[in-house]
């Protein structure tokens, strides 16, 4: 595990917005426009979960029932298989790089139109992104960004301090019209 200084985290415009995930990012994933500073104030709620099926298991039900506590059942089903992907990423290379059992952090803030999802992992490395393509389409790994990719408006991720990173994405909690 590296560590790294505060100065190497990347802030958001402003330096506001900091939650108990870390400071939103200023820039998402190459393919998404710029994240906003989301206020301190905004509806929140988090978990921590083992790196196990238990912890999967404990990622979906926790996502239903604060999308549901939120009167926002229209976004569930996206939000569980976003949510789902990005959870499985942090626990399958947490637990592989990371010694002990690491902690696994889930977090969701309400924003005005949209639902930010967080999910933090002690692991430096970034997240990999496959391409398709050839036996890709029927490989069993490597499909779950290409899925967060195509249900969320906008993805990224940023380093954590001292160690680690967080992955978001940003879902529409707009009805489809």
């Amino acid at each position: 595990m590296t560590f790294r200084s505060a100065a190497s985290a990347v802030l958001p415009a402003g330096g506001a917005g900091a939650g108990p995930f870390g400071p939103l990012p200023a820039v998402p994933h190459e393919d998404g426009p710029p994240l906003s500073t989301v206020p301190a104030a905004a509806p929140h709620a988090a978990v921590s979960i083992a790196c196990s099926g238990e912890g999967l298991a404990r990622a979906r039900s926790f996502t239903r029932d604060t999308l549901g506590d939120w009167s926002l059942r229209q976004c569930s089903d996206d939000a569980t298989l976003v949510m789902t992907e990005l959870a499985a990423n942090a626990v399958t290379h947490a637990a592989s790089r990371c010694p002990g059992e690491p902690a696994v952090r889930l977090g969701f803030r309400l924003e005005p139109a949209h639902l930010l999802l967080t999910v933090s992992d002690p692991d430096d490395h970034p997240p990999v992104r496959h391409s398709p393509g050839g036996d890709a389409v029927l490989e069993e790994h490597g499909r779950g960004l290409r899925i967060v990719d195509a249900l969320s408006e906008a993805w990224g991720w940023f380093p954590a301090v001292p160690a680690g990173k967080t992955v978001w994405a940003r879902l529409s909690t707009r009805p489809p019209i």
